[in-house]
């Protein structure tokens, strides 16, 4: 239990948000109070001073994260993830695969494209930076359900709408959650033209420091000129690019 008593009360505000980041999951104002250690009277207002701001939302007698605050870090999360050195390990990616390259974080909408580098080749598909993207049907989406805990990721299996965008859209939960049982052992994910006819896709995740998913770097082009056969060939470029991701946005000697 941490001694807040000294801390400023606006820093005890961020604290709390720290708190239910570093869980990753819903918490009671109690449940927060056992690593807080404030008087009940100070936490509800906290509490509460939150909920009426828009950063957190109440989920029965739990509190979550509202859009504020999700805003709040998904920009915060874009500004460390497009700094120079993180857009230069793309532009090294899309010149070794010669194809479009993104760097993909999810949100409630959907995967986030937060920073690309755009292919040479004048014939591309164009799916520029703020476009969201399905979960279940993109590789980027797939390497974080995939990553998801597995009770969590099948109550979020049961809500999600597994639209088919094509002929090869997995639409079946159970099939779908095979293939993320795939995924996370392997630790890549593809899409064989399930979001786009004549699109692939190979994704490889990002963690933080603490080894929770944070996003994915993704790879796409047509299928015409790009197979997933020679992308699976160098899934050790891509998933070292998102080891390199990991060191510049983690680890505390950079």
């Amino acid at each position: 239990m941490e001694d807040l008593q000294k801390l400023a009360p606006n820093l005890r505000i961020i604290r709390i948000l720290e708190i239910l980041a570093e869980h990753g999951a819903p918490m009671t104002p109690t449940e927060l109070n056992r690593e807080l250690g404030l008087p009940k009277q100070s936490l509800h207002r906290l509490c509460t001073l939150l909920v009426n701001e828009g950063y957190l939302e109440k989920a029965g007698r739990a509190l979550i994260p509202a859009p504020r605050a999700m805003n709040l870090a998904s920009g915060l999360a874009r500004i460390s993830a497009t700094s120079i050195a993180c857009h230069q390990i793309l532009n090294r990616i899309s010149s070794e695969f010669s194809e479009t390259v993104n760097l993909v974080r999810p949100e409630k909408k959907g995967m986030n494209y937060i920073d690309r580098v755009e292919t040479n080749w004048p014939f591309r598909i164009l799916l520029p930076v703020g476009t969201h993207v399905p979960f279940h049907c993109t590789a980027s989406g797939k390497t974080f359900l995939a990553n998801l805990p597995s009770a969590r990721r099948r109550a979020f299996l049961r809500t999600l709408r597994l639209d088919r965008l094509t002929a090869y859209t997995l639409t079946e939960s159970d099939r779908l959650e095979d293939e993320l049982q795939t995924v996370k052992s392997q630790g890549f994910a593809t899409d064989n033209e399930e979001f786009h006819e004549g699109m692939v896709a190979i994704a490889a995740p990002i963690f933080n420091a603490h080894g929770d998913y944070f996003g994915a770097v993704a790879v796409h082009g047509p299928k015409n000129r790009y197979s997933l056969e020679s992308a699976i060939a160098r899934i050790g470029t891509l998933t070292q690019a998102a080891r390199d991701i990991e060191h510049i946005l983690f680890s505390p000697d950079t």
